[in-house]
């Protein structure tokens, strides 16, 4: 009989770009695949594939303790229900809810996913102190076990844990992000015309966005031609989101554009000459930064965990201090300023994901955790 694996996250859209093509994979490997998600649009796809899927109800954001009581009562049901081998959980919510559940349900084996800290361990005060240390202990809990692992993107996480006691360092593995398929994110020649820098993420504040827009605002001051793209949706569930209200007004203002969403993303890529993420947020490994290498483009980002993984300082990218919009503004001016440094760039950056992030890579170390763990 085929070892049964349940994969748990609280975004289909999510899940689709992260995580669909591990499962896949699991699924080729000879796996009997599951994946527990809230409903959305992009289930029935999951389903066409081969995948069972179970509906569950898991809000993404803070605390909800009567809904996540219902949440934690409904995935230890489902654990006894399909009896899974291994479950794989992602992101902070699944990981502490599924991991309470697999502990109480008796699941042999959990995996968990630290795809980066979130603004919890990213801000600063009292509050944000009393909020870490709940999290931490929450963590502590769901993390227990004989059969577990925990699968980080970077190393500054994962010495965090252990140093924290959180986990144990043998249960501790590191794989950096979630892989770029190469075919797809291939090397894009550089478009004519205006130099374009292009800032693709959530729309929140800790993501560096409003550094980014005084950066712009400084550089058009000084005459400098450019244009500074924000290309991504804003986070209701998240009280860092920067407001509709106040994109709209950024975009008025002419000193930069705000775009949405946008489906296919590699259009995004084709279109910028420079990609930007000036980020104090607890990143994981970004994956627009990888994508944005994969197509040959040079990066400019904070000198902060997750974002140093994927940039090499002066090789592939330019790393800033956090949260210095005038140190961003210098590194931006370079890079505007000289197009065969961004053709050198943009080349170390695409044989840096080549060797190191590729989708194939991620899916092997992966799926070497789950062979550790059945052995």
């Amino acid at each position: 009989m085929n070892k049964k694996i349940i994969y748990v996250g609280n975004d289909s859209r999510y899940f689709m770009m992260h995580r669909y093509p591990l499962a896949v994979a699991a699924r080729d490997a000879g796996y009997d695949v599951h994946a527990a998600l809230p409903v959305g649009p992009e289930l029935g796809e999951i389903e066409r594939s081969g995948i069972h899927v179970h509906r569950i109800e898991l809000k993404r954001g803070g605390v909800r303790i009567l809904n996540d009581i219902s949440t934690l009562r409904g995935l230890c049901a489902l654990y006894r229900a399909v009896e899974p081998d291994i479950v794989h959980h992602h992101t902070i919510k699944p990981v502490i809810l599924g991991g309470l559940s697999a502990r109480i349900a008796g699941c042999r084996n959990a995996v968990s996913g630290i795809t980066g800290l979130g603004h919890v361990f990213a801000s600063d005060g009292f509050l944000a102190g009393v909020r870490r240390g709940l999290v931490s202990n929450a963590y502590r809990l769901a993390l227990r076990g004989g059969g577990s692992r925990v699968i980080f993107q970077n190393s500054d996480d994962m010495s965090l844990f252990v140093k924290k006691g959180i986990i144990a360092y043998d249960k501790a593995r590191l794989i950096r992000g979630s892989g770029v398929d190469l075919e797809k994110y291939r090397v894009l020649p550089e478009p004519c015309g205006r130099v374009a820098i292009a800032l693709v993420s959530r729309m929140l504040w800790s993501k560096g966005i409003g550094e980014f827009v005084r950066a712009a605002g400084l550089l058009r001051s000084e005459g400098l031609d450019a244009r500074f793209v924000l290309v991504g949706d804003v986070d209701k569930s998240n009280p860092d989101s920067i407001s509709t209200n106040q994109l709209s007004k950024w975009s008025e203002s002419g000193v930069v554009e705000w775009n949405g969403w946008v489906d296919d993303i590699v259009d995004v890529y084709e279109s910028a000459h420079i990609v930007c993420l000036p980020s104090r947020y607890g990143e994981g490994v970004p994956r627009s930064l990888i994508e944005a290498a994969a197509c040959g483009r040079p990066i400019v980002t904070t000198d902060a965990p997750g974002c140093r993984e994927i940039v090499r300082d002066g090789e592939n990218g330019i790393l800033v201090p956090v949260g210095d919009e005038l140190s961003l503004a210098y590194a931006l001016r370079r890079l505007i300023a000289d197009g065969d440094l961004r053709q050198r760039m943009g080349e170390r950056g695409r044989s840096i994901v080549e060797s190191e992030f590729s989708l194939k890579r991620v899916i092997d170390e992966t799926l070497a955790v789950y062979e550790e763990l059945l052995l």
